[in-house]
């Protein structure tokens, strides 16, 4: 077992060029190369430590200055799970291999739904918008279709928090889990809300029907949320793995949100300097532990198909991963890696099928090493378990590959 800190840090949607198998899972993304389109785009890069770390190698091309690295440890992994997800894609990295969902309305599980919730003894109603109806639960809580991503992809239990509190949103929410194949049901609620605004926030778009989360008002104050995914099992995860060994999870930005963590410290946050820095100060409180750090603004940037707001994102994720190493010490790697890609050139705002980098930092690292390609992200969640001693369900580890 080592005594410092396995460190991973997630460029959301920092790919490194498309799949072999999108020609026919998802055509639409044929010619992705996140990182690729934005080196060849005109607009000024400062990114020496994804450089010197081994970018270049990874990706396997030089372009320009863009030149391989003469010392670093560097591979790159494919996507296990379906599609290109945010979410799926965190919880096959901490050791998850998720089962492929279905994309589905509400309306056909409704009448499964009450009958599960009534023999738990909750008091259910329906509210109904023309032929369509979602459940009301409790009178506290609204359950219906995701109104807010690409429709079917998720359920949302929605609650009034003051009247309800969050374990019987978060228990109504795994009820219905047990029904649904959809990727997500999101339970989440707010306070300073009742379900007179919930209701009054009702919305239908064909044969789908939901609540408007941000017209409700549940996001405006002591906002809680819970996303339980489809074969999602987090027993089995790293973090709960490393819990049953003492072993502490500090983790930050949307990974705080969306990976189950049973101990440790936790900072939700979107702006990346801010994200680096919380990650960074606690470098200085801990000196052992599994830290998991999540820079959004870089897919934020993707979904909007600005390259010049992505580069401007990955400058100061750059710099920040500068500060970041000096803080370093002999027993610590650090991983910089992505979740899939989002290239904001490709002609669409969607997520795109790309693999994604592997860039390590180990101080006593000298010369080239190749990681090789791994066949599912969650290598590096079984690699955070061998350097601690223990193991996980799924991945293989390459920690010899780091520490030779």
């Amino acid at each position: 077992m080592n005594n410092g800190r396995y460190i991973v840090i997630v460029l959301d949607s920092f790919g490194i060029g498309e799949m072999a198998d999108v020609p026919e899972v998802r055509p639409q993304d044929q010619g992705s190369n996140t990182a690729l389109h934005l080196i060849e785009y005109n607009k000024e890069k400062k990114w020496p430590n994804l450089l010197k770390l081994g970018l270049m190698n990874a990706m396997d091309y030089e372009v320009g200055e863009f030149k391989k690295s003469n010392n670093a440890i560097f591979g790159k992994s494919e996507l296990k799970h379906f599609g290109a997800d945010s979410y799926f894609g965190h919880q096959e990295i901490v050791g998850t291999r998720p089962k492929e969902p279905v994309f589905e309305k509400i309306q056909v599980y409704l009448d499964e739904i009450q009958e599960d919730l009534e023999e738990n003894g909750f008091v259910v109603d329906r509210i109904t918008r023309g032929d369509l109806q979602i459940l009301k639960v409790n009178n506290s809580i609204c359950i219906g279709d995701n109104m807010e991503t690409d429709l079917g992809q998720a359920i949302n239990v929605v609650g009034a928090l003051d009247y309800c509190g969050f374990d019987m949103i978060d228990e109504v929410g795994h009820i219905v889990r047990r029904h649904v194949k959809v990727p997500r049901v999101i339970a989440f609620g707010g306070s300073g809300v009742d379900i007179k605004r919930i209701e009054d926030n009702v919305l239908v778009k064909g044969d789908f029907m939901g609540i408007d989360a941000p017209g409700s008002g549940v996001y405006e104050r002591n906002y809680h949320v819970n996303h339980i995914g489809y074969g999602v099992d987090k027993t089995i995860q790293l973090p709960t793995i490393l819990d049953e060994i003492g072993i502490e999870n500090h983790l930050y930005g949307k990974a705080e949100n969306i990976i189950y963590s049973p101990n440790g410290t936790g900072y939700n946050c979107v702006d990346t300097k801010e994200t680096f820095e919380a990650l960074i100060s606690d470098l200085d409180k801990y000196k052992k532990g599994f830290f998991l750090a999540n820079i959004q603004e870089t897919d934020l940037s993707g979904h909007g198909e600005d390259p010049d707001r992505y580069i401007d994102v990955l400058n100061i994720a750059d710099e920040m991963i500068g500060k970041l190493i000096s803080k370093l010490n002999d027993e610590d790697i650090l991983i910089i890696m992505a979740d899939h890609g989002n290239d904001p050139t490709i002609g669409h705002s969607k997520h795109t099928r790309e693999c994604v980098p592997l860039l390590i930092n180990h101080n006593h690292h000298k010369g080239v090493t190749d990681v090789g390609l791994r066949k599912t992200m969650a290598d590096v969640g079984q690699t955070g378990a061998d350097y601690f001693g223990t193991k996980i369900k799924n991945g293989e580890s390459f920690l010899d590959k780091i520490l030779n």
